[in-house]
């Protein structure tokens, strides 16, 4: 049975990518492309997950953790990319590691999308939020993200990347996608949102981010949570 549906998630994965690509030559479309690219460069590390063995209390935390993170993003929509969301997402993964950062953000925008809107852009989000929590999570140990500059630095560079990754979409979308002056007039409009989440990331992780971290990891000691996951001493 294994084997049947590994061999049916096989022959799934190549139709929508033969989709994709007869698309992209024939028809000058790149959007169908551009998700199916997302949803195979996410695919390695949700199978790495899945194939963890985890407590239902981890898997718990996990959804909390997500949720709490798209809840944030929806109570935050009047004010565009003014959002808690990557605070969240990066306190998780100082707290649990790039695995964990990595699920929480790319759970936080596939589940605050069911209220705000599904689309071809929802993978690109998952993968944009899933890569700040897991860069995150990659530098946790590290002196520089210990400390309260430090990690108001990542969350400055955090918002303008994710905004440059979400530009991607954005210019895969229209037509004459790879033209240098649209390219140009596309990341220059976005200068302010990007501006906006980078603010909102300095200013989250600026006051709140140092506590959070410790009391995360206050719980996590107490239940031994998603201990030493990245150093590879025990599975996720």
């Amino acid at each position: 049975m294994d084997k049947r549906r590994r061999a049916i998630l096989i022959a799934a994965i190549i139709l929508a990518a033969g989709l994709a690509v007869a698309s992209a030559i024939w028809d000058g479309h790149y959007l169908l492309l551009s998700a199916v690219a997302m949803t195979l460069a996410m695919a390695p590390l949700f199978v790495r997950f899945e194939r963890r063995r985890l407590e239902p209390r981890e898997i718990a935390m996990l959804a909390a953790l997500a949720a709490v993170a798209a809840l944030g993003r929806i109570a935050f929509a009047p004010l565009p990319s003014f959002k808690p969301t990557s605070f969240v997402v990066i306190v998780a993964a100082l707290v649990f590691g790039s695995e964990a950062g990595f699920i929480v953000g790319a759970v936080a925008a596939l589940a605050s999308n069911l209220f705000l809107g599904q689309g071809p852009w929802t993978p690109w989000q998952m993968f944009a939020w899933g890569m700040v929590g897991a860069t995150a999570g990659w530098l946790r140990h590290t002196r520089f993200m210990k400390s309260r500059i430090g990690l108001c630095a990542f969350g400055l560079v955090w918002g303008f990347l994710f905004g440059w990754i979400m530009n991607v979409w954005s210019l895969l979308s229209l037509p004459d996608a790879f033209g240098w002056k649209l390219v140009l007039i596309t990341y220059a409009q976005s200068f302010y949102f990007d501006l906006a989440h980078a603010a909102a990331n300095v200013l989250f992780l600026g006051f709140f981010g140092l506590s959070w971290v410790r009391l995360l990891d206050r719980i996590r000691k107490k239940y031994g949570l998603l201990e030493n996951r990245d150093a590879g001493r025990r599975p996720l």
